[in-house]
């Protein structure tokens, strides 16, 4: 996740596309998501997150635009020649050894867009195969969350342009006219299988031999990557293969996937191995042995009696019920002793008092432990033992039945432990002398550390700026595929008005005199060829020059009332005036007209026509 603040109106348009389309966005990365709405939002005339949920509530055809700008449908056949190479020599050879001679293949393309990438892997499987083996053993599932893609993937048709990329000879191979495009075999068709599937939240496809998904990850922030990429790790088959986009790695996933080529982005899975069985030894039910119930209690008594550490039971009424033999023997306890009240034995308070610790343990029903109690057994003999009460509880009737009380020696453990104290105390004055080596080391160890966590730090982000321009590099070629598209479209436009141009200035050149378009404002649009053989004057020094201001040959201000009429609508006879040509010879010169109408029917300028009447004078 990102560090920086989160803004909420944008977390409460996901929220919104993810309840009203079910596209959960939550886990991708927030620069490039947000980025990509941003780009549908400019195109839309919008500033706001709050705006466009309101835009998209009025017009749901734009979520068919957004998800198309947010899901970056970036493919092509044969996408990294060098990639594929590998793939059909180094991988497909492995997966068909393994699965033998009849075993099925699958192999899955994760996040396929418009298909090329699952038709690519057909193609792979069904040159190093043949193509009757992968008609029998191979399914190759297509999926992505995009249905507008997948339909055009369903479809199978490209165009010419989209098979530029192929190697030589695999395109008449493997595809069919279909009109101007191509189309994928039919006969291998149904071996590709497409349908929508959301990496974030959908169950994967299982027991894969070869999981394709390149340039998808890089989309996904580091949490959302570990999810699916778990999901992966169950998807492939034991010994199977993935392949990833260049801008992806695993730099923190290697207990899921090995690396087998680096740099082509090929890991395969890494086996976990079944998980440990519990064994438990079961009887009959829980019955008594064959010998009977007073033979199974002799057993468990004989058991009881026969503990290696001393060992005393008490009811919860304070009276001694059990007593093993080495309790009896260490503690001088007889027979008759069983029954009574512990408070009247030596054993109550000696080696140590019980009845605090007995209390404790029935009222926090939990084991209580009294560690290295010193016994004077004798005037010289002083044993260490630890005395462990257990609370026996009644499952039946949840309570308690009594105490188990035993007593541990461990008088030579302690001893050890002395002697150990005398061996540290030695031992210090020399870790002391190593103590101020280690701090060196230590010192320069934090430095080395230091080092190696600043390096991981700097390589994550490389990482990260890695698959954000990988992110960027798509988003540039899925612009720059629009651009050539609008340029193909104007070229398409610049030729159509040159042909109008032409046809208009064939037009102009067919009259015998000279045409003079002008604007509203009798700004001169047009001056065919006549009118410069008339008055001496280029079209380039006639264009968007005000035509009362021309100095030219004719009485340009009688023709005022003429053209003021003819913008009010007004029908207008012709005006004839004396002019005078280019080469000074005087003559009448007959000027018509002619409003200039728009589709609105509105005069948008005037046409003059000027024709000599052929009349000169002197």
């Amino acid at each position: 996740m990102s560090d920086e603040l989160e803004d909420p109106t944008f977390e409460e348009l996901l929220t919104y596309l993810r309840r009203s389309r079910g596209f959960d966005f939550g886990g991708y990365k927030r620069p490039s998501l947000e980025r990509r709405i941003r780009k549908r939002m400019q195109a839309v005339g919008i500033n706001s997150f709050p705006e466009y949920v309101d835009y998209l509530e009025v017009h749901p055809d734009e979520f068919v635009h957004l998800f198309n700008t947010i899901l970056i449908n970036v493919t092509g056949f044969f996408r990294d020649p060098a990639v594929w190479d590998f793939v059909q020599t180094g991988v497909v050879p492995k997966v068909g050894e393994a699965k033998g001679t009849d075993g099925p293949i699958r192999v899955w393309s994760a996040g396929c867009a418009s298909g090329e990438e699952a038709y690519t892997l057909a193609i792979v499987l069904a040159e190093r195969l043949g193509e009757d083996v992968f008609q029998k053993r191979v399914k190759v599932y297509g999926t992505d969350i995009d249905e507008e893609a997948l339909n055009q993937a369903r479809q199978a048709v490209y165009k010419l342009k989209d098979l530029e990329e192929m190697p030589p000879g695999l395109v008449e191979k493997y595809f069919e006219p279909n009109g101007e495009r191509r189309a994928f075999r039919k006969d291998l068709r149904r071996n590709v299988i497409f349908g929508r599937h959301d990496l974030m939240q959908d169950a994967p496809i299982s027991r894969l031999d070869l999981l394709v998904c390149r340039n998808c990850l890089m989309y996904f922030n580091a949490e959302a990557q570990a999810r699916i990429l778990e999901r992966f790790h169950f998807a492939v088959a034991d010994g199977g293969y993935m392949v990833l986009g260049k801008a992806e790695m695993l730099l923190t996933h290697g207990n899921t996937f090995n690396a087998v080529d680096l740099k082509r982005r090929v890991f395969q899975k890494v086996s976990r191995g079944p998980r440990p069985r519990l064994w438990a030894f079961q009887g009959n039910g829980g019955d008594p042995p064959a010998g009977g119930l007073v033979n199974h209690i002799r057993v468990r008594e004989s058991a009881f009696d026969s503990g290696a550490v001393p060992q005393v039971v008490i009811d919860t009424n304070g009276f001694l019920l059990l007593a093993n033999q080495q309790a009896r023997t260490q503690f001088n306890l007889a027979t008759t002793d069983l029954g009574r009240p512990l408070k009247d034995l030596e054993l109550s308070y000696r080696p140590a008092d019980l009845r605090p610790a007995i209390e404790q343990a029935v009222f926090e029903n939990r084991p209580v432990t009294l560690r290295e109690v010193d016994w004077q057994r004798g005037p010289a003999e002083v044993e260490a033992v630890d005395v462990q009460v257990t609370p026996l509880r009644d499952h039946a009737n949840n309570g308690t039945l009594g105490v188990s009380v035993t007593f541990t020696a461990v008088t030579q453990y302690k001893r050890l432990q002395e002697e150990l104290r005398k061996i540290n105390a030695e031992l210090e004055h020399a870790y002391e002398e190593l103590q101020s080596s280690n701090e060196e080391l230590e010192t320069t160890n934090e430095e080395l550390q230091s080092t190696v966590e600043e390096l991981e730090t700097t390589n994550e982000e490389l990482q990260s700026t890695n698959e954000e321009l990988e992110t960027m590099n798509e988003e540039l070629q899925s612009a720059n595929e629009e651009l050539q598209t609008m340029n193909e479209e104007l070229r398409q436009r610049s030729d159509e008005l040159n042909q109008v141009n032409t046809f208009l200035e064939s037009i102009l050149g067919s009259f015998k005199g000279g045409v003079v378009v002008l604007d509203r404002d009798l700004m001169v649009l047009v001056w065919n060829q006549r009118a410069e053989d008339l008055w001496g004057l280029r079209p380039d020094e006639a264009r968007e020059k005000h035509f009362l201001n021309l100095d030219i040959g004719l009485p340009v201000e009688k023709l005022r009332p003429a053209m003021r009429a003819c913008l009010a609508g007004d029908a207008v006879p012709a005006v004839t005036v004396d002019a005078v040509n280019r080469r000074g010879k005087t003559f009448h010169c007959q000027v018509t007209c002619t409003p200039l109408r728009g589709t609105d029917k509105d005069a948008r300028g005037v046409i003059l026509l000027m024709e000599d009447t052929g009349a000169e004078k002197d």
